[in-house]
């Protein structure tokens, strides 16, 4: 089965490996028929500390790397 890749905005990088990215979604309301946005945050590992506040990332489903982490960086 493919890996799962989302992409999404780097919103914290105060932990050391660790961004915080937030990705959003579009889609119509079922009912109203109304384009409504909704995020997500996600917890990726970065293991170069190269990625700060503001970027634009890819992220990669991958084996769990901690409690909350359960994403990798690719781009």
């Amino acid at each position: 089965m493919p890996k799962r890749i989302l992409q999404g905005t780097v919103t914290s990088d105060q932990n050391e490996q660790t961004v915080t990215v937030s990705v959003e979604r579009r889609f119509k309301h079922p009912v109203l028929q109304k384009t409504i946005r909704k995020s997500k945050k996600y917890r990726a590992h970065d293991a170069n500390n190269q990625f700060k506040v503001g970027d634009k990332v890819r992220i990669q489903e991958c084996a769990p790397i901690s409690k909350t982490k359960r994403w990798e960086v690719i781009a």
